[in-house]
């Protein structure tokens, strides 16, 4: 292994990633598949909508800001598994064109077991207008060094 160990996470420390442009055929092919609401699938539908326009699943924002983590911070952090996400929110709707982009805090950490710590990481996805569209925490076990 090569990557941060939970020895070297500081609570308080931050990390970017991103941006991702969210462009409009991956929000219809992802919501065909997974959440095929009217305002996610059809542009008519989605322009006479209380969103105004096509607007992106909150599961396709939320997988967005996953990739990003993942690409962008967790590939080099020995992950040992993950416990779940709390807090999870859908603050603003993504729309086609969106360039998204990552903050990813170090919240707290504990011990787990021999070999692991419990870390919580908050992540909050924004727009390319700084825009908070996406939080959540989560809740990842990461390899001790020790």
């Amino acid at each position: 292994m090569t990557g941060q160990y939970y020895e070297d996470l500081t609570v308080g420390e931050t990390h970017d990633a991103g941006p991702r442009t969210v462009t409009d055929e991956e929000i219809i092919e992802f919501a065909e598949k997974y959440d095929p609401q009217s305002f996610h699938v059809d542009r008519e539908a989605a322009d006479a909508s209380m969103f105004g326009g096509l607007a992106a699943s909150g599961w396709h924002t939320a997988s967005v800001a996953m990739r990003l983590l993942v690409d962008g911070y967790f590939e080099d952090v020995e992950i040992g598994g993950a416990l779940g996400v709390d807090d999870l929110r859908w603050r603003k709707p993504v729309y086609a064109g969106d360039e998204l982009s990552i903050t990813v805090t170090v919240a707290d950490k504990e011990i787990w077991d021999d070999d692991r710590g419990r870390v919580e990481f908050d992540l909050e996805a924004y727009n390319q207008d700084d825009v908070l569209v996406h939080s959540r925490t989560e809740l990842v076990l990461v390899f001790r060094e020790d």
